[in-house]
């Protein structure tokens, strides 16, 4: 009895049946009408069974037929009727998403029993919009995080965004100024944070949403916000767990200031700008523009009428705080000054002559060096060294303070042109000369960073550093990897030469420092800050107000938090540690600490990473991760670093969703570029971007920046690329488009192979795709990202497509009986490819993929999983797999048909050369109708050539477009006359017959210069070979191949000689 499916099948087939007698009643009354095209009618009337072709249509094609119908969000997609003919990345990208999200693929479980594999997104900034660099990351980590899914680990991946304290305070400034003309200190610190909530709320992570359109399978269920609740609980207990073993203190140091924000800033939020000779800068804050790369030299009078002692320096406002100035203690110049003085000529201070031959270099300038230890960090140390007096002389915006005389009141760049001129006045100004520098920018307000001395909370980092080092060096297997390993020095590098970090910052926006000072009614002074031991940090005020009672027992005080916050970059450093819940003990914690591995880019490898190390050593008892993977830098495709002034900022989502030259020009317009800029800008745009930029899609766009990954520490990124990249995704789908075509709509694939049985194409696309998936796995599991995707890539590209769909299209040409069996087998492989490979191009390509693969039939008897996402990924079959499938692994099968290839592209250059290249031909893929065929001959110097090239003739023919071949052997047969002639290899040779075609001369000169060229190398060879102690030196695998290729050049030599003597004798017979 027939099953109810069973049933529905028979009923579909005589239903097509009688369309196909239909149309065969149709066809026959038209060849009947127009007799006289009787044949072209006929053959043009043969017709597809419908009832077995997946492609058949009606007469006429229902356009609705190749268009998806609506989805609702979040339900798994609604696929058209019929194969889209092209392929549209909107349409197909559309909709995955949202079903992956709902359907909870993304959702990692902290109590499974699958081995855990963990990243964290590195945080983007709360303010920020997607950027070219983090597509790179997002599309390096997702191609990770979606290959162990599909390899059978729990996959987490953590999102998560930094609250960006500098960044996002400067948005919301603007705003507050922009919207109502008001300053953050006009609202007050409590209602100012209250806005910037707000304004987090409302525009705040927008980056997240944009990842979506990456399709990123990020764990939405775990995003976190750095300042969070449960993210500021971690902070505080990290800052009172640091403070209580001694690592956090307080102290007066010299740290980057920032004049227009008033607020100090770390090492990686300094931009520096190289400046090669005089140039005039716009600073924030100055009237006029300010030259730079200047160094001015000037004289101290020297006590007791000894004379003067000329310096010099490139910030010459900044001798108003000098305290010393020193010399080389062996300067033979100077060795009457040791122990004397100079006189200030503004303020009369005494300068202190002092010795340091650490700092001073005699044979540069004078050999005699100002030292102002307030505000230089080679001079700090200086003044530490020899207990120098530490004096600052600018206000916290850049103006010289009560200590400046009569600068006084003065903005710092004005006051370096009053004290020139004042110098000039006394007779003391020695002139300026062009001088090379590395300028300081804040990136945050793009002014001029001034190193200044301020009372800040630090971190005392050498222990920790050295633990971090440590888990870097330790033996052969470190519990800390770095890939590319060369940055391991680097590592090594910074971490021997760390300095403590300063943590607190002047700003209203972030974790506030849980420190509270005590202020007695009895201390004189009552300035904040103004006695060390007044500091009480706890981890709420209720404590904190505990601690100063019982340290200040029977003291009546008052008590105050510190208003500075933390930098950002101390909670974002414990970020791998509280977005599991530290400091609780959670079950996310316990199941995925320490994470598997760490990607980002190497430019914040010490500021971000090295952090990580040492607080998650300190903190959680462990490495963070245990590999850390840093990916390459950006640049266009000329090398340049992307600027917006240069017009050549790429936006990810203009490259997914294309976008018009006036589009482009819209985007810079709506920045803050100065005419001149905008204007250069635009012209930068022009010439990369003639036409604007072509939609490409995010598959496109995501395996084009996985596929740069292996350019070093720089990536060259030509959009041209991706556009190649999106055009062979319609390679892809056009492929599988045609796979599908040669399934019957009852097609079902089976559980195993009858390998032994089937065609040797089908052999060899399996053992080649065998081959792929163990290179592929491989490169994957050693972080080869671009390798893994160049084989996944050529796989498709070069063998199946330009050849095994080639190979296989005969057996198609018609339902007889004859390719009955190779027909089965075909489908039966074709299906075992596309399922294959598809899910091995997944982590690349991931709604594409999801897209084809969901065209695809489920194999008979077995429940496939409902995406391909958590799907399992390909492994290399074996004859000891547990998967049904028998071994693919043919080594014999892909030499042979390695020759095939080697064969059909002599044939091919052949053809290309007696009748003109076509336009469009690639190597395996033809226009059959426009290309005449030829009979060809294949010459074979062995009888074990003669029987490869026989028993694979049908896909010579097929592939190389020929109308017939010959197979001739050396011992039994002669050449053939009158044809063009390649050289496969030492064993064999084609020649393709076209009669008036074939140069006797031309093909004379060819094989001459090939014999030159091959004597030279036959004469290379026998000089290594002969070399005195070759034999001894050389390993002997080395030997062999030498030897073996001087074996090979002297059978192809004689080849070469023979044909050249036959074709002599052809050539004087014509004549």
């Amino acid at each position: 009895m027939m099953t109810p499916e069973e049933l529905e099948r028979k009923k579909k087939k005589e239903e097509k049946a009688k369309e196909k007698e239909l149309k065969k009643l149709k066809a026959a009354e038209k060849a009947a009408k127009f007799k006289q095209q009787q044949s072209d009618s006929s053959s043009a009337s043969k017709k597809k069974k419908n009832s077995s072709r997946r492609d058949a249509s009606a007469v006429d094609d229902n356009p609705l037929d190749y268009e998806d119908p609506p989805t609702d969000f979040g339900q798994k997609k609604l696929l058209s009727a019929q194969m889209a003919k092209q392929y549209n990345p909107t349409a197909v990208e559309k909709s995955w998403y949202a079903w992956w999200e709902k359907s909870g693929y993304f959702v990692a479980d902290a109590n499974s029993s699958k081995p855990p594999f963990v990243i964290v997104l590195p945080p983007p900034n709360v303010t920020g919009a997607l950027h070219i660099g983090h597509a790179l990351t997002a599309a390096v980590e997702d191609t990770i995080i979606r290959f162990k899914r599909m390899s059978g680990f729990n996959a987490l991946w953590v999102p998560g965004v930094d609250h960006a304290g500098i960044a996002t305070q400067v948005v919301v400034e603007k705003k507050l100024m922009r919207d109502h003309h008001l300053t953050r200190h006009d609202l007050g610190r409590e209602k100012f944070v209250s806005e910037v909530w707000k304004w987090k709320e409302e525009y705040g992570g927008t980056i997240l949403k944009q990842l979506r359109r990456l399709g990123a399978s990020l764990d939405w269920s775990r995003e976190c916000f750095t300042m969070d609740d449960k993210r500021s609980r971690a902070v505080t207990e990290e800052f009172n767990r640091l403070y209580k073993e001694g690592l956090i203190y307080r102290d007066i140091r010299l740290i980057n200031w920032d004049c227009t924000l008033r607020t100090a800033i770390s090492d990686v939020e300094v931009d520096y700008v190289d400046i090669k000779e005089r140039k005039l800068l716009t600073v924030p804050g100055n009237k006029e523009p300010v030259e730079f790369g200047v160094l001015t030299s000037f004289a101290y009078p020297l006590e007791g009428d000894l004379g003067e002692i000329v310096v010099a320096t490139t910030r010459l406002e900044t001798m108003l705080g000098d305290t010393a100035v020193a010399i080389h203690p062996d300067d033979p110049r100077y060795s009457h000054l040791h122990g004397k003085f100079a006189i200030h000529p503004f303020n009369g201070r005494k300068l202190p002559i002092i010795c340091d031959a650490i700092l001073v270099d005699r044979n540069f300038g004078t050999g005699a060096v100002k030292i102002t230890p307030a505000h230089d960090p080679n001079d700090f140390d200086v003044g530490k060294r020899h207990d120098l007096e530490f004096i600052n002389i600018f206000t916290d915006d850049g103006k010289i303070n009560s200590l400046g005389s009569e600068f006084a009141g003065m903005p710092r760049f004005e006051a370096r042109e009053a004290v020139k001129e004042a110098l000039q006045k006394k007779g003391l100004y020695r002139g300026a000369k062009t001088n090379e520098m590395r300028l300081g920018l804040s990136s945050r307000s793009n002014d001029v960073v001034e190193p200044m001395i301020k009372p800040q909370w630090f971190v005392n980092c050498h222990s920790m550093a050295k633990q971090a080092l440590e888990v870097a060096m330790d033996g052969e297997i470190p519990r800390l990897e770095f890939i590319p390993k060369q940055y391991l020095a680097e590592w090594k590098r910074w971490l021997e030469n760390i300095r403590d970090w300063c943590i607190s910052r002047q700003l209203w926006w972030g974790h506030r420092i849980p420190a509270w000072y005590v202020t007695l009614d009895d201390d004189e002074m009552k300035e904040i800050g103004s006695y060390h031991d007044h500091w009480v940090v706890a981890r709420n005020e209720e404590d904190a107000l505990a601690e100063a009672s019982q340290k200040f027992s029977g003291k009546s005080f008052q008590m105050i938090q510190d208003p500075d916050v933390l930098d950002t970059w101390f909670s974002s450093g414990l970020f791998p540690l509280s977005v599991l819940g530290w400091p609780d003990d959670t079950d996310d914690l316990r199941a995925f600490y320490p994470t598997s591995v760490l990607e980002t880019g190497h430019d914040i490898l010490f500021f971000w990473v090295a952090r990580m190390v040492m607080l998650g050593i300190k903190l959680g008892g462990d490495v963070p991760f245990r590999k850390v993977y840093l990916h390459p830098m950006i640049r266009d495709a000329h090398g340049r670093k992307m600027s917006k002034s240069l017009g050549n900022v790429v936006d990810p989502l203009e490259v997914i969703n294309g976008v018009s030259l006036e589009g482009l020009h819209k985007r810079l317009e709506e920045g803050n570029l100065d005419p001149k800029e905008l204007d250069v800008a635009k012209a930068g745009q022009k010439l990369d971007f003639p036409n604007g930029i072509a939609e490409c899609g995010a598959d496109a766009l995501r395996f084009a920046l996985v596929s740069y990954t292996a350019q070093s520490d720089k990536i060259n990124l030509d959009i041209l690329r991706v556009v190649g990249y999106r055009q062979w995704c319609n390679k892809l789908w056009n492929a599988v488009r045609f796979a599908m075509s040669k399934l019957d709509t009852d097609y079902t694939p089976p559980l195993t192979l009858p390998l032994e049985a089937m065609p040797l194409s089908c052999k060899w696309i399996l053992s080649v795709l065998n081959k792929a998936i163990f290179k592929t796995v491989s490169a994957m599991n050693t972080y080869e990202f671009s390798d893994a995707a160049s084989t996944v890539y050529s796989w498709w590209q070069y063998q199946f497509c330009d050849v095994f769909i080639e190979a296989i299209k005969p057996y198609f040409s018609g339902d007889g009986p004859a390719f009955a069996a190779e027909r089965r087998s075909a489908q039966d492989t074709l299906w075992v490819c596309l399922d294959n490979g598809l899910r091995l191009l997944h982590p690349f390509m991931p709604f594409v993929t999801e897209e084809l693969w969901q065209r695809l039939p489920p194999a008979r008897g077995h429940t496939r999983k409902e995406s391909i996402m958590v799907s399992e990924y390909p492994k290399v079959e074996d004859v000891s797999s547990s998967c049904a499938f028998l071994a693919w692994k043919n080594e014999e099968v892909e030499y042979e048909m390695d020759l095939v290839e080697s064969t059909v592209k002599c044939l091919r250059s052949l053809r290309a050369k007696v009748l003109g290249k076509q336009k469009n031909e690639s190597l395996f893929s033809i226009i059959i109708q426009l290309i005449p065929r030829l009979p060809a001959f294949a010459f074979c110097l062995n009888e074990d050539i003669s029987k490869v090239i026989t028993r694979y003739q049908l896909e010579i023919l097929t592939l190389a477009t020929l109308s017939s071949m010959k197979v001739l052997l050396s011992e039994k047969d002669a050449p053939p006359a009158g044809c063009a002639f390649e050289n496969v290899n030492e064993n064999l040779a084609v020649y393709l017959q076209a009669e008036g075609k074939v140069d006797a001369e031309a093909e004379l000169e060819k094989m001459r210069n090939k014999m030159e060229e091959m004597q030279k190398q036959q004469e290379k060879l026998e000089k290594m070979i002969s070399a005195s102690g070759y034999k001894e030196k050389v390993p002997s695998h080395i030997q062999d191949e030498n030897a073996e290729k001087l074996t090979k050049l002297f059978q192809e030599m004689e080849f070469f000689k023979k044909e050249s003597e036959r074709l002599e004798a052809e050539k004087s017979t014509k004549q």
